[in-house]
């Protein structure tokens, strides 16, 4: 799935002439936390969020409608990133969610190769991608099993469930921290699974709540 099927594309943006208390009323209006700066021909030249205001205003500032005179002087220029992080229409998902866990930015404005503003990805955006893409929209569950790396096992898995006359939303497979397994998630459309669990436990499979596979244990890139 490409960046230009999940990100917003109605984009609330300011000018880098703005003053603070313009982006702090237009987050809170929409509800949002990032503000793409844009030229009149809409080029981007930053992006401000709400911890760069909160940054720059005193807390008394930040939770009145009323502002001091010096941070009422600044301007949206004078707090925001410049040449932040953008990310193509045409990258996948799996491109935004690798960006994202290594710069640890909550969204990207999306630009296309002029430099212009087609759109913005957030957290928001790829989390309901990722429940499209699993087909959780659906009442159902969620499994992890762990298995052992080798051909086959996915076979077992998918036939086993099958044989319970059971329908999947989707089936994930993921590294583990044991180099030597891989972590299965099967999406089913039910949810009594408690027969299933058992099923699996007599065929030697250690099955886990999906709760307690942690993103952090995940073997770390070279």
């Amino acid at each position: 799935m490409f960046v230009s099927k999940s990100m917003t594309k109605k984009i609330i943006t300011i000018n880098k002439d703005a003053d603070i208390l313009e982006a702090r009323e237009k987050m809170a209006e929409h509800h949002i936390r990032h503000l793409p700066v844009i030229t009149r021909d809409y080029h981007l030249i930053g992006i401000v969020s709400d911890r760069d205001i909160r940054s720059a205003m005193p807390l008394s500032d930040y939770n009145s409608k009323k502002i001091s005179s010096k941070v009422a002087k600044l301007k949206i220029k004078d707090i925001m990133t410049i040449d932040p992080i953008t990310i193509s229409p045409l990258h996948t998902i799996q491109d935004a969610l690798v960006l994202m866990q290594n710069t640890r930015v909550g969204a990207f404005p999306v630009v296309d190769e002029k430099g212009k503003l087609r759109g913005i990805i957030s957290v928001r955006d790829l989390l309901r991608a990722f429940i499209n893409v699993m087909g959780m929209e659906d009442p159902g569950t969620l499994m992890c099993i762990i298995v052992e790396e080798k051909l086959g096992q996915m076979k077992k898995i998918v036939d086993a469930i099958t044989e319970e006359h059971i329908s999947f939303g989707s089936i994930m497979v993921a590294r583990y921290w044991d180099k030597e397994k891989r972590a299965v998630f099967p999406y089913l459309l039910t949810q009594n699974i408690s027969s299933l669990k058992k099923k699996f436990k007599n065929m030697g499979y250690e099955v886990l709540d999906p709760m307690k596979w942690y993103i952090d244990q995940l073997p770390k890139n070279d």
